[in-house]
């Protein structure tokens, strides 16, 4: 669906990722001779509007975390752009930098990992505020998040270990939106909360993203919670995207059979499910240090054909808003 401006034409996106690609050397030896290299991204390219909530899916070890950290700047990119608000992010240095890191903000997975147990959490909230606007009220600034958050005054100074799991996420969250950023990269951040804290997490979440009108990268594992909060959804696997498209495609009309594999492994309550065998995919996922050849998944693919081992299927638009990276539905194979 097109995003148009006020003035009627087409409206930039917020975060545009071209050909991007993050590797980590492998070294061995006394020297630490580089041997080979992980290939945690390896050429991805999508672009993410205003206001808009992409859910990135796909089984551990994929490249979703990694993904979300490079745009977070946390890790350098081997190669490609990251441009938020136009700005290229990966050619920035020093000031401009630290300066650019306000439009991006993160929420970490663990709540427990992720707050510094000796500070206090008006320390901890106010923290990024105080340094990049030094002079001004970051107490004010750090109790005001806090209240958005469902906490208050008598918080304020307390420290980490005094919270429960999902207090200290929404100390977190707090801490993500002191600095007004235009974005936020959020990385599995209900997986390490109980079931019953979940939803109010997500909730607040989906609140908040209307109230600050920040675009969201909402990364996690579990289809159910990425299918209540993203507007789209991309799949990867080992390193590449295999299908975005709208939440409703996605889980209506699923395409690559990856995709297809991760909605039937997806548990549902449904009434006398319980005796039935999910079908789960043979083999296992290749390594990142030496990927397959041609399409990645086809060899754990149900459906390979024989140019799925020699060539690597592009990211095509089969419908509109709807792209997938596979043979058996790109015009010119079939």
């Amino acid at each position: 669906m097109a995003v148009t401006e006020q003035g009627g034409g087409p409206a930039e996106p917020v975060l545009k990722v071209d050909n991007l690609k993050v590797y980590f050397p492998l070294r061995r030896g006394a020297l630490k001779r580089t041997v080979g290299h992980v290939h945690a991204v390896d050429a991805v390219s999508f672009e993410l509007m205003h206001g808009r909530t992409l859910g990135l899916v796909g089984e551990s070890g994929c490249g979703k975390s990694t993904l979300g950290r490079a745009i977070a700047t946390l890790h350098r990119p081997t190669e490609g752009r990251i441009q938020v608000e136009g700005q290229d992010l990966s050619t920035l240095r020093g000031q401009a930098l630290t300066k650019a890191r306000r439009r991006v903000q993160m929420i970490f997975q663990d709540p427990y990992a992720s707050l510094n147990p000796r500070m206090k959490v008006c320390d901890i909230v106010g923290e990024g505020y105080r340094f990049q606007f030094p002079g001004e009220d970051w107490r004010a600034r750090a109790l005001e998040m806090l209240e958005v958050v469902g906490l208050g005054t008598e918080h304020m100074d307390r420290y980490p270990h005094e919270f429960s799991g999902g207090q200290r996420q929404r100390i977190g969250i707090a801490r993500s939106l002191t600095l007004n950023p235009s974005m936020i990269v959020a990385d599995e951040p209900v997986s390490a909360l109980d079931v019953s804290i979940q939803a109010q997490v997500i909730n607040l979440l989906d609140r908040l993203k209307d109230e600050f009108g920040f675009s969201f990268l909402f990364i996690s594992h579990d289809l159910s919670v990425v299918e209540h909060i993203a507007d789209e959804v991309a799949v990867m696997y080992l390193g590449e995207f295999v299908e975005r498209a709208s939440d409703i495609d996605i889980y209506t009309n699923p395409l690559h059979p990856y995709t297809q594999a991760l909605m039937e492994a997806a548990p549902r309550p449904e009434k006398g499910a319980r005796g039935l065998r999910k079908k789960t995919l043979e083999g296992d996922v290749p390594s990142p240090i030496d990927p397959p050849r041609g399409c990645r998944f086809h060899t754990r693919c149900p459906k390979a054909m024989s140019i799925c081992a020699q060539q690597a299927p592009a990211l095509k638009a089969v419908a509109p808003g709807h792209r997938v990276a596979c043979f058996l539905h790109h015009e010119e194979v079939r």
